[in-house]
């Protein structure tokens, strides 16, 4: 039987999951799927949207955005990878040169990029031979960088949540 290949989770998959379609309350099954084929090996994400995620969170004032930052933390945290290995580093060098010579994005564009986990979920997809997963679909912006456009320039796979169900036959019964 073939393995299957690496998904690699945009913070928007968890994101939008928790705030509509899949909610904690609603939908057990979806967050459990991910942690069993994570412990499977066959989803992670990065540290860096780890830190998106945990951004705001305060344990002594819980909310709604609290559950998915305290899942995050408690639940899936073994699964968010490190971006420190020279193989990431040398993609996501390769990326920020595309990214800061591209000419169809102006610098504010360019600096947010940078600044933020796009970039590097999309560098350590390359360098992993992953499968991005994200909600996000255009490939044509000004205002950002869409994730899209980066992964068709270098070749990298990227799909949505409910493409990356399907792929990992999660049922949610």
């Amino acid at each position: 039987m073939q393995k299957s290949r690496l998904f690699v989770l945009d913070a928007d998959v968890f994101i939008a999951a928790h705030r509509s379609y899949y909610a904690f309350d609603i939908a057990p099954g979806f967050w459990f799927g991910l942690i069993q084929h994570a412990a499977s090996g066959n989803v992670y994400s990065i540290s860096q949207v780890l830190d998106d995620l945990k951004k705001g969170y305060d344990p002594k004032k819980p909310d709604d955005y609290d559950v998915l930052a305290n899942w995050a933390i408690n639940d899936f945290h073994p699964y968010f990878m490190k971006t420190d290995a020279p193989e990431v580093t040398e993609a996501y060098a390769d990326i920020m040169n595309w990214v800061f010579a591209n000419r169809d994005y102006p610098r504010a564009a360019k600096d947010k990029f940078a600044d933020i986990s796009d970039s590097w979920l999309i560098a350590y997809t390359k360098a992993m031979n992953a499968i991005l997963v994200t909600n996000e679909n255009k490939l044509k912006r000004t205002s950002i960088i869409p994730i899209p456009a980066v992964c068709r320039q270098f070749g990298v796979e990227c799909l949505n949540t409910f493409e990356m169900l399907r792929r990992l036959r999660i049922i949610l019964a």
